[in-house]
């Protein structure tokens, strides 16, 4: 039995290298997507509130696996369609856009609640003080609500991280998918999902203790409650 796990060990590890950066690019697209739905929900247009609202309504309310189908079918009808002949779109580039998309409908709920959680006097503080909005909102407004909202931002990041595991539907092969493959060559399907298995607690672990880092970190100076 180990001689087989060692032998398809590189291929897991591999995956696990592909689901790294599937979950980290994601990450990092789905903040800057969440961030700026909070602002627009956030914001005195009533357009961008509706949009905002909209979207994390529908996104929030359909399964990731449909947005993931979605992003890759529909993306390789429409580039078919553009160019003429069929173009089927890059996995790993359809599994970053939907995370991106999912994990942003969440992110901007939870960046809104922590902006939200903010005390109101500290800003009016900092307008009387003669600070310009953009400078109220990154020096006073942002620094708080990201660790007001960090713990259910590094929930959600735990959630993204397992959820890399649905794109292996649309071929990209990342440790999900390169499990699947081992248990076809072996039939040993409990030896390499539980190896699999095993592989994403190391992950998940690792990503835990540096999520509680952050906390610490952005915790300094605070009174715990």
């Amino acid at each position: 039995m180990w001689i087989t796990i060692e032998a398809f060990l590189p291929q897991l590890l591999r995956g696990a290298i592909t689901t790294l950066a599937l979950a980290a690019v994601s990450a990092v697209a789905g903040t800057l997507l969440g961030l700026a739905v909070a602002l627009a929900k956030l914001s005195a247009s009533r357009m961008a509130r509706l949009i905002a609202d909209a979207y994390t309504t529908i996104v929030r309310g359909v399964p990731d696996l449909l947005v993931i189908f979605v992003i890759f079918f529909g993306g390789t009808v429409t580039l078919t369609s553009v160019f003429g002949r069929y173009v089927e779109v890059n996995p790993f580039m359809a599994g970053t856009a939907a995370l991106a998309i999912v994990f942003g409908a969440y992110a901007g709920e939870i960046f809104r609640g922590g902006i939200m959680a903010v005390p109101r006097g500290q800003i009016d503080a900092a307008r009387a003080l003669g600070l310009a909005p953009r400078a109220v909102f990154m020096a006073v407004t942002l620094p708080q609500a990201w660790r007001l909202a960090l713990p259910a931002f590094g929930n959600q990041s735990l959630i993204l991280l397992k959820q890399t595991s649905l794109v292996s539907v649309v071929g990209l092969e990342e440790l999900m998918r390169k499990g699947v493959i081992a248990v076809g060559a072996t039939n040993q399907p409990f030896t390499f999902y539980a190896t699999v298995g095993a592989i994403y607690m190391v992950l998940t672990g690792v990503l835990t203790l540096a999520l509680r880092g952050l906390e610490n970190r952005a915790s300094r100076g605070y009174a715990r409650t």
